[in-house]
């Protein structure tokens, strides 16, 4: 009688990604819960703490929001039936909608009619100062061709808000303030908060029509909408929404394969805010896997020329000052330093010193590399994939550069929501071929 050894595999280590994904789907209602109840902690922080009036109406009314949101949830954690609409984890996201986005946005915009935001008291701001440069720059574009101040003309020392740090796009933001704006009604009809917000909602219907109108995830709606950096955005400024918008769009054109079209969009983005323009660069590695090299030139071809359409006008009114808003001021090269930092690893790495900066430069430098290689070893084939790319390259463009601003975190988050949304609509398509 002979005895069979049977070889015994060593167990498979399991990673924390695995451990995440295992509890984001055996247990939804939990996560949700710890979603909401973080969500809350930081809002009432803000209310308490925030430094702009801004801030705290937002944190107030958003407490309210996410506590309801986390009530709904613990209910039916607990509740053996639930039955009706009341069971659906949508109630709690459409509390937020209410209480955290709307009530906070409506409050600010009346507020704002007060007319103390140009004052140089923070703690009265009803909107952020982006609102109402991006308005002011509407004016200047009316009358002069040209949204930039020309900050060596002022009859006196300039400050950083004299700059647009913008495109020329994102002027058109506030152009209905400017051509009709002048009465109470008009002005809170005409916020540029409005224009942005308006601008998101019908960005993100769009990109859900072209990608098939796929049934939204509850966690996708969660990291898009939800989020405190999305939903604090919305009140109390809002042109990253716009532009995150307007770049689902380009993604969801690629990714049907409309490479013109995609890089007209790309064009209104890139000609709005400069730092998402490597985007274009995974995009146009999604059109080279998808459709070769004749698709990828139509696709470079047309951003390429939508952006000169868009910016040589302006930029020969006055060539010094658009190089001085768009290029010098950002890159912390203008004559006045720009404002923009936050407690992130690059920020406080550069802070340490000359080696600090070059380090922190050198960790920029490699995870750009490293994205890149990421991109030609495994180039995205599908929407999904550029947009974790695209997630990914703005992350590390955040965390790591020394001048930046907690709240581009937004963008990532965002993004990654819709690669959720992007890839149930994959999976749908896919269905039928595979059956």
């Amino acid at each position: 009688m002979t005895t069979e050894r049977t070889a015994t595999r060593p167990p498979v280590p399991v990673t924390a990604f695995a451990r995440t994904r295992v509890l984001l789907r055996t247990h939804p209602l939990a996560v949700d819960l710890l979603f909401y109840l973080g969500c809350a902690v930081y809002a009432v922080a803000l209310a308490l703490t925030g430094e702009f009036y801004g801030f705290r109406i937002w944190g107030t009314c958003a407490a309210f929001g996410y506590g309801l949101a986390a009530a709904h949830t613990g209910w039916l954690m607990t509740a053996r039936r639930p039955g009706g609409p009341l069971r659906s984890r949508w109630l709690g996201l459409a509390a937020i909608a209410v209480l955290s986005m709307l009530l906070p946005l409506v409050v600010l915009v009346i507020r704002r009619l007060t007319g103390t935001d140009w004052l140089n008291t923070p703690f009265s701001w009803s909107a952020q100062p982006e609102v109402w440069v991006i308005e002011r720059s509407a004016r200047l574009l009316l009358e002069h061709g040209t949204p930039y101040v020309d900050v060596t003309a002022l009859a006196r020392v300039p400050e950083v808000n004299d700059y647009t740090p913008y495109g020329p796009v994102m002027a058109v933001f506030g152009l209905p303030r400017a051509l009709f704006g002048g009465g109470p009604v008009a002005d809170a009809l005409t916020d540029a908060r409005l224009m942005f917000v308006l601008t998101a909602c019908v960005c993100a219907w769009l990109t859900l029509r072209l990608i098939g109108s796929p049934r939204v995830p509850v966690r996708a709606a969660q990291l898009a909408m939800a989020f405190p950096l999305t939903a604090l955005t919305w009140a109390v400024a809002g042109p990253d929404l716009a532009i995150v918008g307007l770049l689902l769009v380009a993604a969801a054109l690629a990714a049907r394969d409309r490479p013109r079209a995609s890089g007209t969009v790309l064009a209104l983005v890139i000609s709005a805010k400069l730092i998402v323009a490597p985007a274009a660069v995974v995009l146009a590695v999604l059109i080279f896997a998808r459709l070769g090299r004749k698709a990828l030139a139509r696709f470079a071809g047309t951003t390429v020329a939508a952006c000169l359409v868009l910016n040589v006008p302006v930029f020969v009114v006055d060539p010094h000052a658009f190089v001085e808003h768009v290029i010098r001021f950002p890159a912390g090269l203008g004559q006045v330093t720009s404002p923009a930092a936050s407690p992130l690893p690059g920020h406080l790495i550069a802070g340490i010193g000359p080696a600090g900066k070059v380090a922190a430069f050198i960790l920029l430098v490699g995870a750009a590399a490293a994205i890149i290689v990421w991109l030609l070893r495994r180039p995205p084939v599908a929407g999904s994939d550029a947009l974790w790319r695209i997630a990914a390259g703005l992350s590390a463009f955040t965390l790591l550069t020394p001048a930046t601003r907690f709240g581009y975190l937004l963008y990532p988050c965002v993004l990654i929501g819709a690669a959720l949304c992007f890839r149930r609509a994959e999976a749908a398509d896919a269905g039928p071929t595979s059956s």
